[in-house]
């Protein structure tokens, strides 16, 4: 999905949380159940993007008309190096319902697990001011 690509890349985190659809589902990782709803999914996207360094999508997988996108991107977290792809599907009003991440290698989905988790207070308190 191009939008949400350029809006990653310009670090428009505002823009990509309009790009959510309210029952999106984010499916990380490094947790093994799902995060459902807009809030949770864009506080865990702007911790992200805190998280990665000299992130940068590498390659576009899908029809562009079609609902359904891969990402393939790769960053660093401290000294580890990954690949990921980010799989997307949109809903009927061109709204993202569905986020996958994997990552690799095992090293790399660590060390994103660690810092993700340290961050996690602040991810869930983030969600809910803005489900409020």
């Amino acid at each position: 999905m191009r939008a949400f690509r350029e809006a990653v890349e310009a670090g428009d985190l505002d823009a990509v949380e309009a790009l959510l659809a309210e029952d999106v589902v984010f499916t990380s990782p490094v947790a093994f159940n799902p995060y459902p709803g807009k809030a949770i999914t864009a506080a865990v996207l702007r911790a992200v993007a805190q998280v990665f360094e000299d992130f940068r999508y590498v390659r576009e997988i899908g029809d562009p008309d079609g609902p359904d996108h891969a990402l393939v991107f790769q960053a660093r977290v401290g000294d580890r190096e990954l690949t990921g792809c980010d799989f997307l599907h949109v809903n009927e009003d061109g709204l993202i319902d569905d986020l996958m991440v994997m990552v690799r290698p095992l090293s790399g989905a660590l060390a994103l697990g660690e810092a993700m988790g340290a961050r996690f207070a602040q991810i869930a308190e983030e969600a809910g001011a803005r489900s409020a």
